[in-house]
């Protein structure tokens, strides 16, 4: 056999046993860029905590807050997709546009509408909104969210923490995507029993949010809950894992009464990741649509604690070790099949969907609710002023802070009940991805399961991650969740309606299809 015929031969039994993800690393440098980063956001002194009715000023931080930055580029077609994962309650306003203005001038060749933020709604973050929803029709009496002044709560302006939390959050960005180099993904489906819907239903056919399931008039549980964990892995040039994207429909709300800064399980799932798989890696959560979830166990709750018990394990640590258990599992097997060169897409809209119509009839009981509330907080906060010393006991503020907030609540119902007459609907920012064979869906809601589980299932990607709190969020419930009359249905909870779901379904699912087709 001649020389050059015997040497192209071994040539390319050398190429054939190359693993395939190597050779597509090495032979296309035109794939896929990758970059990450994180940053603490915990503040440094005390602030307001988000996720309560009454007002609660952080006592200490139970644990880190961190923003986790996944950058993507395609450079053979300029796609990018940057994803910001915020150990935040909500994803206000004022931290998207303060992140993107600092990107604007810091940042000037990334686009910054390709960055999507959201939160994981930690109970136990700072609050960040920064103005009243709603204020087109009402002229607030009292300037601060919670009806007493912030100085006398000796805690953090949430205005001055967004301006602080936006710029570490913006540079994070621009680390990441700086730090962009040549990798690949994997992606698989794991499970692991995280949320629960929190909804219960009674024989009457009304729907109560944590009711006693031991109670005589329990019927059923309301909703659908999903166990899915849905696991997006990246890769180095060397097949080395680098990071994780982990999205479970749940809300990351165990500690969702304490006063200190904490991530909730998200910060126990880092620790058992990271101490399983090596200290540098990055893990971004997403929670998925779990507006009617929670991590709380309303079934088996004492079969739940002696659990707890005998495990050594909190609830948190428990979660955290199912999410690690679930991710681990199949990593072997996924990582046979990283993808260097993977198609990315992505594509950025705002939706307008009808505001959920205010029936007169609820306006005039919310308004005579609003003066019954704003009655009994006009008499606690003239006590407070009377006396000076009630100031001086621990937590002086909660009942009063507690009542204010109920009187906006209701107040609100009576401002959305103006404002549909001049504005029927409402702005979104919306945003789908295709990565390879997955994509990526968002939404500013407390999006009900059902809507992510339509989304999943008609979708063409073979896996949808769905992404909730990508923006302010309200509720937004089914219409069985609306005839139950639960919390998050009712319409001081709810600013759209669930035919604005249904067309935030629709054009989700015609968005992501359209890159497959």
């Amino acid at each position: 056999m001649p020389r050059t015929v015997l040497l192209t031969t071994a040539l390319l039994a050398a190429v054939i046993i190359l693993p395939s993800g190597v050779l597509a690393a090495e032979t296309q440098p035109d794939g896929l860029h990758i970059g990450w980063a994180t940053v603490d956001i915990t503040p440094e002194q005390p602030v307001l905590l988000s996720g309560q009715f009454y007002a609660r000023v952080s006592e200490g931080v139970m644990d880190p807050i961190t923003a986790t930055v996944l950058a993507l580029e395609s450079p053979r077609d300029g796609s990018r997709l940057v994803m910001v994962s915020c150990d935040l309650s909500t994803l206000w306003d004022s931290v998207r546009d303060g992140v993107r203005n600092h990107l604007r001038r810091e940042l000037p060749e990334l686009d910054p509408l390709a960055v999507l933020l959201f939160a994981t709604h930690t109970h136990s973050g700072p609050v960040t909104q920064t103005t009243e929803r709603f204020r087109q029709v009402a002229t607030p009496k009292i300037p601060n969210r919670y009806g007493v002044d912030t100085d006398l709560l000796n805690a953090l302006d949430p205005v001055e923490y967004v301006e602080w939390a936006t710029a570490r959050i913006a540079d994070a960005v621009a680390r990441a995507w700086r730090g962009r180099a040549p990798g690949g993904v994997a992606y698989g489906l794991g499970h692991a029993v995280v949320g629960h819907n929190r909804l219960i239903a009674k024989f009457s056919g009304q729907s109560q949010m944590y009711a006693k399931t031991g109670h005589p008039d329990f019927s059923h549980v309301e909703g659908y809950e999903d166990h899915s964990l849905h696991v997006l892995a990246t890769y180095d040039r060397d097949r080395r894992l680098t990071g994780l994207v982990l999205n479970v429909a749940c809300p990351s709300q165990v500690s969702e009464h304490i006063y200190q800064v904490s991530a909730d399980f998200w910060h126990d799932t880092r620790v058992e990741l990271r101490r399983r798989l090596g200290e540098e890696l990055f893990v971004l959560p997403q929670t998925a649509a779990a507006g009617d979830q929670s991590p709380h166990v309303l079934v088996d709750k004492r079969a739940e604690a002696r659990m707890e018990r005998i495990t050594g394990r909190s609830r948190r640590q428990q979660i955290a070790t199912r999410i690690a258990d679930g991710a681990t599992a199949i990593l072997p097997f996924i990582e046979k099949e990283i993808d260097f060169a993977p198609l990315l897409k992505h594509r950025v809209e705002t939706l307008s969907l009808q505001r959920r119509v205010i029936p007169e009839s609820d306006s005039v009981q919310a308004a005579a609710e609003a003066e019954k509330y704003r009655k009994r907080y006009e008499e606690m906060l003239r006590a407070v002023e009377a006396d000076p010393k009630l100031r001086e006991k621990p937590r002086w503020y909660r009942d009063i802070t507690r009542t204010y907030r109920m009187t906006r609540r209701h107040e609100r119902v009576v401002e959305r009940f103006e404002l549909q007459k001049t504005d029927p609907t409402a702005p979104i920012e919306v945003h789908v991805a295709r990565l390879g064979d997955v994509a990526f869906a968002s939404n500013p809601f407390e999006l009900y399961l059902d809507y992510g589980v339509q989304i999943q299932s008609r979708s063409k990607a073979v896996q949808t991650f769905v992404i909730q709190l990508a923006g302010p969020a309200s509720y937004l419930p089914t219409l069985r969740s609306v005839a139950g009359g639960g919390y998050g249905a009712v319409p001081a909870s709810t600013e759209i309606d669930p035919e604005g779901g249904r067309r935030l379904v629709d054009w989700t699912v015609e968005a992501i299809n359209k890159f497959w087709d």
